[in-house]
């Protein structure tokens, strides 16, 4: 069993929640967080090595949750041409493109393990999809993506790996790329989900940032941190809002409380 609801207002926590989280106040050294930040790619293509493709299941719900993937044609047999920016191993990417079929899709990774993945996947067609490796906190998407060209973007559990002081400069290198008028379809990890409450003492990088024992970084976003960071690259909010999601395992009787943000911010 599950519930789910969506709006504004933030998850509540209970007594117990709040005093683990006041308490876990110490954070992890300043050398160690330079080391991550240095170490990150190598942290993903490591995970990408231990897990191959077997780490997430392949996300059938995109095109249920994002009405706007048919929404946003004007016609119905309508070309897309969409970025999945942050691929992995193409969890969403073939779902969709087996779903889809007059979408062209880049996809591009922060890790080369992942986008050779990709690359060797049987449903992969350099026809319909062109996937390259890709830091977009630097490396410019131009390169490889002509401006102002792209319907969709896609940013799925992607911007909560990159460390907030550059979640600005993925943003304003995905806007070079987005056609005016067009959307940021995002979805990612909300204050006080399931998953930042689990983290053990001495795993705190900084204000809701947290670290895996792997070494890869979570963020975990609110409604207004998210909302002014695409409002300062030019973009205008259409959707923002909290999915707080119970799931409920009856056999042990544990609730699991997931939060997401799902968004919509739109090229002017």
């Amino acid at each position: 069993g599950a519930f789910q609801k969506k709006g504004h207002s933030a998850r509540v926590l209970s007594p117990e929640e709040a005093e683990k989280l006041a308490k876990d106040q110490v954070l992890v050294s300043e050398f160690k967080q330079l080391k991550l930040e240095k170490e990150a790619q190598k942290n993903w293509d490591l995970f990408y090595k231990r897990n191959s493709t077997n780490f997430f299941k392949d996300r059938h719900w995109t095109t249920r949750e994002f009405e706007e993937l048919k929404a946003c044609r004007e016609f119905a047999d309508q070309k897309l041409t969409i970025l999945e920016a942050g691929c992995g191993v193409g969890n969403c990417l073939f779902p969709l493109l087996e779903e889809d079929l007059n979408i062209f899709a880049y996809a591009c990774d922060f890790s080369p393990r992942a986008v050779e993945y990709v690359k060797k996947n049987a449903l992969y067609s350099s026809e319909r999809c062109k996937v390259f490796q890709c830091d977009l906190t630097k490396d410019d998407l131009l390169d490889n993506i002509p401006a102002d060209s792209v319907d969709v973007v896609t940013l799925i559990f992607v911007l909560s790996a990159v460390h907030p002081d550059k979640m600005h400069l993925v943003l304003r290198n995905i806007y070079k790329v987005l056609k005016p008028g067009k959307c940021v379809l995002f979805r990612d990890y909300g204050l006080y989900d399931h998953a930042m409450l689990r983290f053990k003492s001495g795993s705190k990088l900084g204000e809701n940032l947290y670290v895996r024992q792997d070494g890869t970084r979570s963020y975990f976003f609110t409604e207004e941190f998210l909302s002014q960071l695409f409002k300062a690259e030019g973009y205008e909010e259409v959707v923002n809002e909290y999915v707080q999601r119970e799931t409920v395992n009856r056999k042990e009787d544990l609730r699991v409380p997931r939060v997401f943000l799902q968004s919509k911010f739109q090229k002017p």
